[in-house]
């Protein structure tokens, strides 16, 4: 049987996603009660870093442990990878040794070539275009506070980037309806939001995408690799900020999420982060259970 790769939220199917964070939910509270949970047992996960990440290893590498297997962490100097041999006898020689590759990297075709020619399940685990497992969070998280977010209304406040993309994915997927705002020239990839207009309105307004909207959402104004164009980016995005005032025009039990790190004072206001309607911690841990539900479900095909 061919290996099932997570590259975006679309090699899954709706019902699959579903599960995957209903499963989720099961294994925190099993992990919370202190139960041993071994599925994983002699299992090995090799994390390929090329972009530096906290959340991201410490949650891959504790929920393998959790689940009684290993990772080896991998930066661009443990591998041949940063050193001009091609993707593709990487991977075939990795996926031979281990159960399952986790990357995290740049540009979003060296994870689809990974994945072509490993025989081991791949997981994007952040490129510059698609964040999904940051979003099988989300939807775990949002779904453990207020059910179904089928029908739902989410308000993007910030830039167009790779989170803003998996969220133009997750709002097909999980049928909400996406509200995007964001600054001229900082609009999200024109063909994705093109495929799923059905789901996703992009306006210029915060307070237009904010109105009655169940879940408010933003990510820092620069991310990795972006830190030259700060200046600008504060400029541009001074009006797109999840505060108070956005809040109020919200719907009366929204959520707020962040996918992390913050930036106080800027994207979010410093006092959003610990606000009654604030989810965040709880998001944050749920990318250790979301990926311990997806790593058991690549390597052993299965939800138990």
């Amino acid at each position: 049987m061919a290996a099932r790769h997570f590259l975006t939220l679309n090699d899954m199917t709706t019902t699959e996603l579903e599960n995957l964070v209903d499963h989720g939910t099961r294994l925190r509270n099993e992990w919370r009660q202190g139960k041993v949970r071994d599925s994983l047992k002699n299992r090995v996960l090799a994390m390929v870093f090329e972009k530096s990440s906290t959340r991201t290893r410490v949650s891959f590498e504790a929920g393998m442990t959790q689940l009684g297997g290993s990772a080896m962490f991998l930066s661009p100097r443990d591998t041949q990878l940063g050193r001009g041999e091609p993707i593709e006898d990487s991977a075939i020689v990795i996926s031979s040794m281990v159960d399952a590759v986790m990357i995290r990297t740049f540009a979003h075709e060296t994870v689809e070539k990974f994945a072509k020619a490993s025989r081991a399940p791949v997981i994007n685990a952040l490129t510059d275009e698609f964040h999904p497992c940051q979003l099988l969070a989300d939807m775990q998280t949002y779904r453990e506070h207020r059910g179904s977010i089928r029908g739902a209304t989410v308000a993007w406040i910030g830039d167009g980037n790779n989170m803003c993309h998996s969220y133009i994915n997750a709002a097909t997927q999980f049928d909400f309806h996406l509200n995007i705002a964001t600054p001229q020239g900082y609009e999200p990839n024109p063909e994705l939001v093109k495929a799923h207009s059905s789901h996703v309105t992009l306006m210029r307004e915060p307070a237009d995408a904010a109105r009655n909207a169940n879940l408010l959402v933003t990510d820092v104004w620069a991310s990795m690799g972006q830190e030259d164009e700060q200046k600008a980016r504060e400029r541009a995005f001074s009006r797109y900020q999840i505060n108070p005032a956005l809040m109020d025009i919200a719907a009366k039990d929204a959520l707020i999420m962040h996918c992390l790190p913050a930036h106080r004072g800027e994207e979010i206001s410093a006092d959003m982060i610990e606000h009654p309607g604030s989810v965040i911690w709880d998001e944050a841990e749920n990318r250790l259970h979301a990926q311990k539900a997806l790593l058991e479900f690549l390597i052993l095909n299965r939800l138990d």
